[in-house]
């Protein structure tokens, strides 16, 4: 039986920014570092293996090429949507914790 090797990439993207930029990359003890601090750090994490395998081609701090636009594009959109529901909870949570204390 073969083992698999862990893989993971990280990016970062700011609005100023022209593109995603790859601020993290590895495989096996590394992968395994880099997903331990968006455990920690309550960052997204979303599995692609065929993605992670064009990511690991590229160099740090390397914007991601046109090619990847789109399939980074639906991924953002959805890390967006997913902190859009967390905040939604956050703030329902708050409201159900207000209306128990008098």
């Amino acid at each position: 039986m073969k083992k698999t090797v862990k893989k993971a990439a990280a990016l970062k993207y700011n609005l100023d920014q022209t593109a995603p930029q790859m601020l993290a990359k590895g495989k096996g003890i590394i992968a395994e570092k880099i997903l331990g601090v968006g455990i920690e750090q309550d960052i997204p994490i979303y599995e692609d293996p065929n993605l992670v395998e064009s990511l690991l081609q590229m160099d740090l701090g390397e914007y991601i090429p046109p090619e990847l636009y789109e399939i980074v594009a639906e991924i953002l959109i959805f890390i967006q949507d997913l902190d859009t529901l967390k905040i939604a909870q956050d703030k329902v949570n708050i409201n159900e914790k207000s209306s128990f204390r008098r």
